[in-house]
């Protein structure tokens, strides 16, 4: 008998709450981006909840260098994914450990070995979030005065991507025999050379590291447009995105499940977890005066130097805040998230000064302000009627916002039969339901070194 859906939920780490503003808030840390026990904290809390996974976002650069309001936010320095979730890989037992790296400004092998290695380290949780990066101010860290174009970014993903599934399957899970009275390491049967040779890449393998008790780490990948879909199709696991309706939730919902079918996978392999912007109160009204309270530590100086990162079309700062969005230039940077402002603002006649409010806690993502039960009702509406397989909890300030989630919302989700209350396995995979890899020489064209 099939085990009824769960919701799958990843807590998402945004240093000190995914509010612009957060870090000024009462209950928040705002040292958190310099404080390994701040996210030692919300790791030990979110696995004692039984989330699938934390989740860490990366920026290879300081995006806001404004002058008038980089100092008034906490995002210009923090630590590096893979560093602190190595860290936070030996504290923890059961919670997946996904991190961002870019694949416009890393190479393959770097790539591969670092989240192997990771998912040694935590015995099989790590997850790889692919991006391909947005911002002209990463470009500039890496010898380049401009960003690579957003369709050869993801012609380069795509190879990315295949080089380094290519290296993880260097070893077969049996491969080490590591027996002292033959004097034998490993079977030289198992052991796999990629010698990948394609137009961005010339990568020979294998990789130094083994394969982990999940065969190879989760990938997770975040594009929403057209080259990134086609991206996630051919190989995410699990997708974070960003819709604000359900009518848009469902749309990409059925959109992702039925190419994921058309190309030969299984739908439900591919777990769709949009991000959620919760703001919890115990009466609708409280839940509204939080959330005010927190727009209200906005400057105008950071909401719309936020609206031009989101919007990736630089400054905004000669326009009336008052005014009407004007006409924008198509982006080199993340073109679904432009599209998905842009509809908001035609769609509900916003001003500047109101775009950036609306985005000023959730980027773009769904923004839920209520009480426990009805974000429960909102969250069940939006998995039962097919929009979402699970999501990731954006929490406004931290570690106060997402300590509300847990001790108000996990309970009535887990009362209704709709999240777990024990994991169903030690690996990411297990319990995010996803199948082992197979085996390398499972695969078609893979040369052993014996046969070499």
């Amino acid at each position: 008998m099939r085990q009824a859906r769960q919701i799958k939920l990843g807590a998402f780490l945004m240093t000190d709450g995914h509010h612009i503003a957060g870090w000024r808030h009462a209950r928040a840390t705002a040292n958190a981006n310099v404080r390994p026990d701040h996210f030692l904290r919300l790791a030990r809390i979110a696995e004692a909840a039984k989330f699938d996974a934390i989740f860490l976002s990366d920026s290879l650069g300081v995006r806001d260098t404004n002058l008038d309001s980089v100092h008034r936010t906490s995002r210009h320095v923090g630590f590096e994914p893979l560093t602190l979730l190595s860290a936070l890989s030996v504290v923890t037992h059961n919670i997946g450990l996904i991190g961002t790296a870019s694949t416009s400004f890393n190479e393959p092998f770097h790539v591969a070995r670092k989240f192997a290695s990771l998912d040694l380290l935590s015995g099989g949780r790590a997850g790889w979030n692919l991006v391909t990066s947005s911002g002209e101010e990463e470009a500039r860290n890496f010898n380049l005065d401009h960003h690579i174009p957003h369709a050869e970014r993801y012609d380069r993903a795509r190879e990315f991507l295949q080089v380094v599934k290519g290296l993880w399957d260097s070893w077969e899970d049996d491969a080490f025999l590591r027996d002292k009275v033959s004097g034998t390491n490993f079977d030289p049967r198992k052991l796999h050379v990629l010698d990948h040779r394609g137009r961005h890449f010339s990568v020979r393998g294998p990789l130094n590291v083994a394969r982990s008790p999940q065969g190879h780490p989760v990938v997770v990948q975040a594009g929403a447009s057209e080259d990134g879909r086609d991206l996630a199709v051919a190989s995410a696991e699990a997708i974070f995105c960003a819709h604000r309706t359900l009518a848009e939730a469902r749309a990409f919902y059925a959109d992702i499940k039925t190419r994921a079918d058309r190309a030969g996978r299984n739908p439900d392999h591919v777990k769709i977890m949009p991000g959620v912007f919760p703001v919890i109160g115990r009466t609708e009204t409280e839940a509204r005066e939080k959330f005010e309270e927190l727009q209200s530590l906005i400057h105008p100086a950071v909401g719309l130097q936020l609206l031009s990162t989101v919007m990736g079309v630089g400054d905004l700062t000669g326009y009336d805040l008052d005014g009407p969005l004007p006409d924008l230039p198509e982006t080199n940077g993340p073109k679904s998230r432009q599209q998905l402002v842009l509809d908001a603002a035609r769609r509900d006649n916003l001003t500047i000064r109101q775009l950036y409010l609306s985005i000023a806690g959730a980027r773009g993502h769904w923004q839920v302000v209520g009480t426990a039960e009805q974000i429960a009702d909102a969250l069940e509406e939006r998995f039962v009627r097919e929009g979402a397989d699970g999501f990731n909890i954006m929490a406004p300030h931290l570690p106060g916002g997402l300590e509300d989630f847990i001790d108000d919302v996990v309970p009535i989700l887990r009362k209704r039969g709709l999240f777990r209350s024990e994991y169903e396995g030690t690996t990411l995979r297990e319990n995010l339901g996803l199948p082992f890899p197979r085996q390398p020489a499972e695969r078609s064209g893979v040369s052993s070194v014996a046969a070499e």
